[in-house]
């Protein structure tokens, strides 16, 4: 009988050892694509002298945050500020204390599927890593109409502040996507992935 015990403890690690190196403990999480909608970015200040706090939001949450870390971008009028970098300069930025950096690229949301091969840059003294003003980053400012409209094909890339990466096709600056309601409410798709040092969008 003991000789029976002894085998089939014997038996039980080395099932076990093995189970445990064939594991190589990693889980991958899964991507995640989702809408968020009416995202309020208020300012103080009139075009071009904004002021006021900027609405800061997390990737990794979904959510908007009032971290003074735990934020990757932060939205204040058309004004998008990444958590990398310096502050440019405006009034009430909020601290840069991450590693978060963008970039913008030209294709449709679906056809940018990697981070892979990008150049991302920070928020510097002297300006913004997504640009600012008309048609030099992510929207077309119309004087006749007095509409903000995001530009067809351009997808902003996201490298976050831990490492991670995410792409936003910016939908709408108005609330409930309705030109004719109040301005400074985004609606935009997003992915994000979750998984560190993987660049993937799919």
């Amino acid at each position: 009988m003991k000789k029976v015990i002894l085998a089939l403890t014997i038996f039980s690690f080395f099932f076990v050892a093995c189970d445990s190196d064939d594991d190589n403990g990693s889980v991958v999480e899964p991507i995640q694509s989702k809408q968020f909608v009416n995202l309020f970015a208020p300012s103080t200040g009139q075009p071009g002298q904004e002021a006021g706090p900027f609405t800061k939001f997390d990737f990794e949450t979904g959510e908007v945050t009032t971290s003074e870390t735990d934020w990757d971008i932060a939205f204040r009028a058309t004004t998008i500020a990444v958590n990398g970098g310096v502050v440019t300069g405006t009034v009430d930025e909020p601290v840069r204390n991450g590693e978060a950096s963008a970039t913008i690229v030209n294709g449709t949301f679906a056809s940018v599927t990697t981070a892979e091969g990008l150049t991302f840059g920070q928020d510097t003294d002297g300006g913004f890593a997504i640009p600012t003003g008309s048609d030099n980053g992510w929207y077309n400012y119309n004087f006749m109409t007095n509409l903000v409209t995001p530009i067809p094909g351009k997808v902003l890339v996201f490298k976050t502040r831990n490492g991670n990466y995410a792409k936003i096709e910016i939908l709408s600056y108005y609330k409930d996507q309705d030109n004719t309601q109040d301005s400074r409410y985004y609606t935009f798709n997003y992915i994000y992935n979750p998984n560190t040092g993987d660049t993937s969008f799919e």
